[in-house]
């Protein structure tokens, strides 16, 4: 008896978790409460917030460039910085999509002029290259400056090297970051 009632429970158990999900007019049955799937469903139903917009680091080191693409785009168009910086990398590293340093730039550029200090950073360690957007030393510096008030140590590690790019990112390819302009 016992074993047909264990039996019973791991059957209905599966069967449970096998159910799926199914939307209609009267609303949504059984919806998916966590996972990489019910954050798909919040970009999908144009839902952000900050646990499904951080999520995309994990979509995104899993290696599903695409669907983290459009999540982090989705959260960076809703004003999140750290998804403007995060599309940056994607398209500064061709993950997704083309490589694009104007794109990147242009991301890089946005979170900083919402305060982010790791855009800060990073828009101005573009000016100082040129990578994406026209060189300028002095804005890049700048922008550097303020990353570095911020609190972001690498910000003052790149004041301390004199503003050697090199001695941030020692393992950049000269090719990649070479002035465009």
């Amino acid at each position: 008896m016992r074993l047909i009632l264990i039996s019973t429970l791991c059957v209905a158990t599966s069967v449970a978790a096998d159910d799926i999900t199914v939307t209609d007019e009267d609303g949504t049955l059984n919806p998916q409460d966590t996972g990489f799937g019910r954050i798909m469903s919040n970009v999908e139903d144009g839902q952000t917030d900050m646990v499904t917009c951080a999520t995309g680091y994990y979509i995104t080191k899993s290696g599903r460039h695409a669907p983290a693409r459009k999540l982090f785009k989705q959260c960076a168009e809703a004003g999140y910085t750290a998804a403007m910086t995060w599309m940056s990398q994607l398209d500064n590293n061709g993950l997704g999509a083309d490589y694009d340093p104007d794109a990147a730039a242009s991301w890089d550029h946005r979170a900083a002029q919402a305060g982010d200090p790791i855009g800060k950073f990073n828009h101005g360690l573009n000016l100082l290259r040129g990578h994406g957007i026209a060189q300028d030393e002095a804005a890049g510096r700048a922008l550097i400056d303020e990353a570095a008030q911020d609190g972001l140590r690498i910000a003052k590690s790149l004041q301390q090297s004199d503003y050697d790019p090199n001695s941030v990112t020692p393992d950049a390819d000269e090719w990649k970051y070479a002035p465009l302009f």
